[in-house]
C-alpha cells in the first residue's frame, strides 16, 4: 500500500531523498490502513530542531471514540540527529523546500514517509516538460 504525491514531479527538482518514520495515533494509521489520506497540498518544516509535516489530510477514523485525531494537525517525523543537522543546514543557505512524496507501510507494519529535498521549478521549465512530454507521446 502506497499513497504517492504526483503533482511534486511537476512542480520541484528533487535533490536529496530520506525515509522517515511518523508520530501518530492509532486512529491515524487505521484510517492510513484504509487510504484515507492525501500528502498532495502536505509539506515539512523545522521547527526547534526536529521536523514536522504540515497540512497532511488523515481522515477522522469512522469507529473512533472521542479520543479521535483531529484531521490536519501537525506530525512529528522521525529522523536521525545527523540527518535533521544536514537538512537544516541545506534549508538555511538556500531556497529548497522538503515535500513529502511517498506515503507507505514497510514489512514491518510501520507507516513511512519518503520525503525529498526540492527546489521549486519556474514556469518555463514546467512549460518546457509540457513540450518534450508532447513530443515524445507524437513519436510513438
Amino acid at each position: 500500500m502506497s499513497i504517492l504525491n504526483r503533482k511534486a514531479k511537476f512542480q520541484y527538482h528533487f535533490l536529496d531523498h530520506y525515509v522517515a518514520g511518523i508520530q501518530l495515533f492509532g486512529t491515524e494509521v487505521k484510517s492510513i490502513r484504509q487510504n484515507k489520506v492525501s500528502i498532495v497540498e502536505s509539506f515539512c518544516q523545522m521547527r526547534y530542531g526536529e521536523l514536522y509535516s504540515i497540512n497532511m489530510y488523515i481522515a477522522e477514523y469512522k469507529f473512533g471514540t472521542h479520543k479521535n485525531h483531529t484531521s490536519r494537525r501537525e506530525r512529528k517525523l522521525l529522523l536521525k540527529k545527523k540527518e535533521l543537522k544536514k537538512i537544516n543546514k541545506k534549508l538555511k543557505n538556500t531556497g529548497l523546500t522538503i515535500i513529502p512524496i511517498e506515503l507507505f507501510i514497510n514489512d514491518k507494519g510501520y507507516v513511512k514517509m519518503k520525503l525529498v529535498l526540492a527546489k521549486g521549478k519556474k514556469i518555463y521549465d514546467k512549460r518546457e516538460y509540457l513540450r518534450k512530454r508532447d513530443y515524445l507521446r507524437e513519436i510513438e
